[in-house]
């Protein structure tokens, strides 16, 4: 009878220290765009469970047909969203005042969108006009190698 007594006990005693330590912990923080003007494309509490089918639908539009929609574009919610703070600062994605990482970190869930996207909106990214572009800079890399390389072979 103990036997099975004592695990039922211990599971009890845990779900009641999960439910108190649940009760405590705040949800994270939404940052809402400055400009009331603007609305999400859905309500908050259908984002919160959805965002994900939606940027993975976009994604697929966008790279398997061509299809580019601003309205559901995930640079359109970061240029939303991702705001600097009173001091002019703008979160990365690592920081917990980004907005999506709040969240995500929150749920524990890993972001890779920023592997390829930017973390901040395109206002804010500074871009020199002199600046090469990625083929030219790659090229440039290769040269480089090619030439070394060659010295090494000699």
């Amino acid at each position: 009878m103990t036997r099975f007594l004592r695990p039922l006990l211990v599971l009890i005693g845990f779900m009641l220290l999960s439910n108190s330590a649940l009760a405590e912990t705040p949800f994270p923080t939404i940052h809402e765009p400055s400009d009331e003007s603007l609305k999400c494309i859905q309500p908050e509490d259908e984002m919160r469970r959805n965002h994900m089918n939606y940027i993975l639908h976009e994604r697929d539009e966008t790279m398997h047909e061509g299809v580019r929609n601003e309205p559901g574009s995930l640079a359109a919610c970061i240029d939303c969203h991702v705001e600097p703070n009173e001091k002019g600062e703008i979160a990365d994605v690592g920081s917990n005042e980004h907005f999506c990482n709040g969240c995500h970190e929150y749920a524990s869930v890993q972001i890779d969108c920023f592997q390829c996207h930017a973390d901040r909106p395109q206002k804010f990214i500074k871009r020199s006009s002199h600046t090469s572009s990625l083929k030219d800079q790659l090229q440039q890399t290769l040269a480089a190698h090619n030439v070394s390389s060659k010295g090494v072979n000699q």
